[in-house]
């Protein structure tokens, strides 16, 4: 006899991103899982639906699309769904980079976090981790992640940009417009410019008014659109301003100048039109 409800749908990967081991995205209808531990942290957010859970024998229950699950590591649990409907869910596999062990005590007491900044920030971090080649964005973006982790575990709250700001944010602007095509890791600028992550990011925001991520991909699109203009073809113009692939340049040139690469291209002989 052959079930009516739908296969789960599954997908998994390990990025290219320091303290995260891997990424998990789940559609399960009628799943239950048996209890066990991983050896690492595992923080789980719900786009749909509603799961019931035990953490060192303990039972939870978390449901919509408002809470954050943190698992701590070496601490027995399960899971299993509760409606027919199921849930979806997005997992992040992390570290002890990303959190020490000395955390998971408070972990134990409170695995279901109602933080909405938190759950968004999540969610950015997934979107950042979908495609290849925003190494910067997702390293920023898990840096937050963090930093809110640590406020809700352990009591720590992030420090405001001082006088510093302007002198960091200059010189990670420097090491940017260095590295357009080599790119630069978060974890590289900090230990060069010795400041906390988040905080020069932060400093970065404060005196330019936008996150290095976006400020490397805007002087990338800006290289691009003149190499385009020389004539050089799409896919030569990616790898030669620093970006993934050109799948991975159409989608940023789309979204800064409003039309492909390719098109974009056209216009210097009048073939092509694009409308303002």
């Amino acid at each position: 006899m052959t079930s009516d409800r739908p296969h789960p749908s599954i997908s998994a990967w390990r990025p290219q991103v320091p303290g995260i081991a891997e990424v998990f995205h789940a559609h399960f209808t009628d799943h239950a899982y048996p209890t066990h531990t991983h050896d690492t942290w595992d923080l789980m957010i719900l786009d749909d639906g509603s799961v019931d859970f035990a953490l060192d024998r303990h039972r939870h229950g978390a449901a919509g699309s408002a809470s954050v699950l943190l698992l701590p590591p070496g601490v027995p649990h399960d899971g299993r769904t509760v409606t027919a409907s199921g849930f979806r869910k997005r997992n992040l596999y992390l570290d002890d980079s990303v959190l020490p062990q000395r955390l998971v005590g408070s972990a134990v007491d409170t695995p279901v976090l109602s933080d909405g900044l938190l759950r968004r920030r999540i969610g950015q971090l997934h979107a950042a981790l979908a495609p290849a080649g925003d190494g910067l964005e997702a390293e920023s973006r898990l840096s937050f992640i963090r930093e809110r982790l640590h406020f809700h575990l352990a009591a720590l709250q992030p420090r405001a940009p001082g006088r510093e700001a302007h002198r960091l944010a200059a010189e990670l602007r420097d090491l940017l417009d260095a590295r357009i095509q080599a790119g630069l890791s978060l974890h590289e600028a900090a230990a060069t410019l010795h400041a906390h992550p988040t905080h020069l990011i932060r400093c970065f925001k404060q005196t330019y008014g936008l996150p290095p991520h976006t400020y490397l991909t805007g002087k990338r699109i800006e290289q691009a659109r003149r190499l385009l203009l020389d004539g050089h073809r799409p896919a030569e113009v990616a790898t030669t301003v620093g970006f993934h692939d050109q799948a991975h340049l159409n989608r940023h040139f789309t979204r800064h100048v409003g039309t492909t690469p390719a098109r974009y291209q056209r216009t210097r002989t009048g073939s092509y039109a694009t409308t303002s």
